[in-house]
């Protein structure tokens, strides 16, 4: 049986935990249905139940514990890590803090191992990014293996020589890339859709010129790194959001011009309505980032109904289920994105055809993406939303692109 486990794992790099292991320390207390949900390994359900706790209490360190169970059962490690790092940072004493520390750490190793295998499993991955997985392998080792994580520790480090010698023999190399941005190919795609309001017709086939764009939302991490090297005013609420347990979530309360000026801080811009669009769902008209399928909790934050100062927001990168055909997250849901245009109601149906950037003038600006408390319509790509400029709330936020 064992042989049996360790062939598949060699074939497959399947980074999955062994499930064998109790989902839950039943010493704990228990603190909703949930807890019977992760005993009968129904990791969905348990999910959706200590999220609805946490929406009554963001403080229980023993729900976040739970649901960072819940999230390792669905291998959704970036989840499981962050729940059981804020099960530590608000209660260090808690019954389960021993588990969380042990657990988080393994969350952490599994989250670095699925980045390597997908790195060096890319086709002609350039040498920059072959570097980066050969890194990561170094702090995955010092973390500390266990015997499944072992066996795909060293199947992924004979895959490394190979994969420098396909990328020595490229004959033109990849342009320098931040690896926080992803390339966006120039090429067409169809912006626009019949299914939403008339201010995403017609519906038509527009070129855009490559980009760079964030693969995440900006982090009150981020954000607080801009503000230290600058002058720039906090938003309202900071004390609130800069806290330790908040430092992975997006930053909200920011106004158009915040936005702007970070990312012109950071050697960026914000991205352009056909841009973001085009990031989000690719060339094949699919109504949502992932796919036509309406969006579920392996998706997206979403439809959530009472604002919990930032716990409700989830950190950045947490939803493998929701990334855009280029491997971008939370382009739906979780907050609100401004870009570059002006909004026009009717500027699809008078706009070029080759890289609009919007009207010259308005009185609104775009934003896109939809928000923690939003619905699946607003969470449709092709959905057109605006603000006014000076309009900061606790669902908008931003993320930054760059010409190539």
């Amino acid at each position: 049986m064992k042989k049996a486990l360790l062939l598949v794992l060699l074939l497959g790099l399947d980074v999955s935990q062994t499930m064998a292991e109790a989902p839950v320390d039943k010493g704990a207390k228990k603190t909703s249905s949930g807890y019977d949900l992760l005993n009968q390994q129904k990791f969905q359900e348990a999910r959706a139940a200590f999220e609805a706790d946490l929406q009554k209490n963001p403080a229980n360190a023993v729900a976040h514990f739970y649901l960072g169970d819940a999230c390792r059962g669905l291998k959704a490690w970036a989840c499981a890590e962050a729940h059981y790092e804020t099960s530590l940072e608000l209660d260090a004493q808690s019954s389960v803090a021993g588990l969380a520390k042990q657990r988080g750490r393994k969350a952490k190793v599994w989250r670095l191992l699925d980045e390597v295998k997908e790195a060096v499993n890319e086709p002609n991955v350039p040498l920059k990014k072959v570097t980066v997985a050969e890194n990561t392998l170094d702090i995955v080792i010092k973390l500390g293996l266990d015997d499944e994580q072992q066996v795909v520790y060293h199947q992924l480090q004979d895959k490394i020589p190979q994969t420098h010698k396909r990328s020595l023999k490229k004959t033109v190399s990849s342009p320098h890339q931040d690896q926080s941005m992803v390339l966006i190919p120039a090429g067409d795609f169809t912006m626009g859709s019949s299914m939403g309001d008339p201010d995403e017709l017609p519906v038509r086939k527009v070129y855009v010129d490559a980009f760079f764009i964030d693969k995440h939302q900006t982090s009150v991490g981020k954000y607080g790194t801009f503000l230290d090297a600058t002058s720039h005013e906090a938003p309202a609420d900071w004390d609130v959001m800069n806290k330790s347990m908040h430092q992975k979530r997006p930053v909200v309360n920011v106004d158009w011009a915040d936005a702007e000026a970070y990312c012109k801080w950071a050697g960026k811009r914000l991205a352009t309505e056909a841009e973001w669009e085009k990031a989000a769902r690719g060339t094949d008209g699919r109504i949502y980032p992932w796919g036509n399928e309406l969006p579920t909790d392996f998706h997206a934050n979403m439809k959530k109904e009472v604002w919990n100062n930032h716990v409700v927001l989830t950190p950045v990168g947490m939803f493998e289920g929701g990334k855009s055909p280029y491997g971008v997250y939370d382009m739906a849901g979780n907050v609100w994105e401004w870009i570059n245009d002006w909004y026009s109601r009717d500027y699809y149906k008078t706009g070029p055809l080759k890289n609009p950037t919007g009207p010259s003038k308005g009185d609104y600006k775009v934003i896109r993406g939809g928000s923690w408390g939003s619905s699946p319509k607003d969470l449709r790509s092709t959905d057109r939303e605006s603000r006014l400029p000076s309009f900061g709330g606790l669902g908008t936020g931003f993320r930054c692109a760059k010409t190539p």
